[in-house]
Formats: C-alpha cells, structure tokens, sequence
C-alpha cells in the first residue's frame, strides 16, 4: 500500500493493517475509514509499516480498545515502535499495548 508520506492508510482484513503516518493530520481519517470495517478476525491491527507518529497514536488505539470492548472482541497490536511505547507509558495507558497480560517493554534512550 502508497501514501504520501505525510499521511497514513488503513487496511482491514483478517488482520488490520496501519502504515505511514499516525498523527493528528490522519488518525481522524484512520479512526472513520475502521467504522465501517468488521473488527479483525484475527484480533490482530499491525502497525509494522507505521513510519511517524504522535499523541494521537494514542488515541486511535484506544479508541479502537473501546470498541472491541464494547463489541465483545479482543484486539491485539503488533509491531509497536517504540516511541509508540514510551507515549502509551507517558499517558499511563501501556497496559493498552499489553497482549496476553504481559507489558511491552519501555524503550528509554
């Protein structure tokens, strides 16, 4: 998948898949292009091709947590970079970014 580097995409599937940029500019175009997809059936949203990111990371994230939620699903997220990490840490929701009860580790340089 190609974006502008400035932006971010979204692909669902059995699992979700985000890319580019995850920042103020997109996550509001991220979070409305998920509505409309099924939650991934393999519980899994990949964020191995994300390049940028900022707080509203964060958000997303969450939002799409509450969502699984308030569905009844688990989702869990894979390839976190680690700046990812640190603002989940920063914000005290790391346990966000858990799967299977275990704690990603926080990455400090």
């Amino acid at each position: 998948m190609s974006e502008p580097r400035g932006t971010g995409a979204f692909s669902a599937g059995d699992t979700w898949s985000v890319s580019g940029a995850l920042t103020i500019d997109s996550a509001a175009r991220l979070l409305a292009a998920s509505r409309d997809a099924v939650l991934p059936p393999s519980g899994i949203v990949a964020f191995g091709e994300v390049h940028a990111l900022d707080s509203a990371a964060v958000a997303l994230l969450l939002a799409w947590k509450r969502r699984a939620t308030a569905e009844g699903k688990t989702i869990a997220f894979t390839g976190i970079p680690p700046s990812l990490t640190a603002l989940a840490a920063l914000y005290g929701v790391e346990e966000l970014l858990a799967s299977d009860g275990v704690r990603p580790p926080i990455v400090t340089a």
